[in-house]
């Protein structure tokens, strides 16, 4: 397992293939992150918001979808396990799996547990991400509306950066103090998309939700 984080990621596919099909009851796809500059694909909306929340908070260089088949014994046998996620950050790794907390049973244990074990082997982090608050993921969701670069041509990211430089200022009231306020909120999202400016993800956003110049 130890050698396992030696391999070379450039180029590496998922261990099983991504399928789509009239009736199925999971829905998969591909979701374009713009940490990565690239599609990666999921089998889920859980697992898609997770690549989402990724691509705005981990300060990702690269993420792998089921990046491996890990067999193991257990009380009850030989079991496989395929986890959903190697996130790849500058902080480090991360493997994860995704699992709504309510759909989680005794066997998917074994092999979070096994998975675990893998992980702490490798020197890499693991988590299970049961869920998410509802307003985090519309939060993240809005902001990345304008996760791409924009052209700006009346200086409002200037105008924003400074306004929020002295002191937190309400979200509104922001934008508000700039000379064009209705495409400054374009603008102002994708600052905070881009961690220029920071705001709490432990409440709703609006126009009363705090925001403040990030400080790095």
């Amino acid at each position: 397992m130890r050698d396992l984080a030696l391999v070379p990621r450039a180029g590496c596919q998922p261990v099983r293939r991504f399928s789509w099909r009239a009736g199925q009851r999971h829905r998969p796809g591909l979701q374009f992150l713009v940490s990565t500059g690239r599609h990666h694909g999921f089998e889920s909306v859980a697992e898609q918001r997770l690549l989402l929340v990724l691509d705005f908070a981990a300060e990702l260089t690269d993420v792998l979808s089921q990046p491996f088949r890990l067999r193991f014994a257990s009380g009850g046998g030989w079991r496989e396990h395929v986890p959903d996620f190697l996130a790849l950050t500058r902080a480090g790794g991360w493997l994860i799996d995704v699992r709504p907390g309510e759909r989680i049973e005794d066997e998917d244990r074994v092999c979070f547990a096994a998975a675990n074990e893998a992980a702490l082997a490798c020197g890499w982090r693991y988590t299970v991400v049961t869920g998410w608050r509802s307003h985090v993921i519309a939060t993240v969701d809005t902001l990345s509306a304008q996760r791409r670069p924009l052209v700006d041509q009346f200086g409002l990211q200037a105008q924003l950066l400074a306004g929020a430089a002295e002191r937190p200022r309400p979200f509104g009231e922001l934008v508000q103090q700039t000379k064009a306020p209705a495409v400054a909120r374009a603008h102002l999202l994708h600052l905070l998309w881009r961690r220029q400016l920071g705001i709490d993800l432990g409440r709703p956003l609006a126009d009363a939700a705090l925001v403040w110049r990030a400080c790095w």
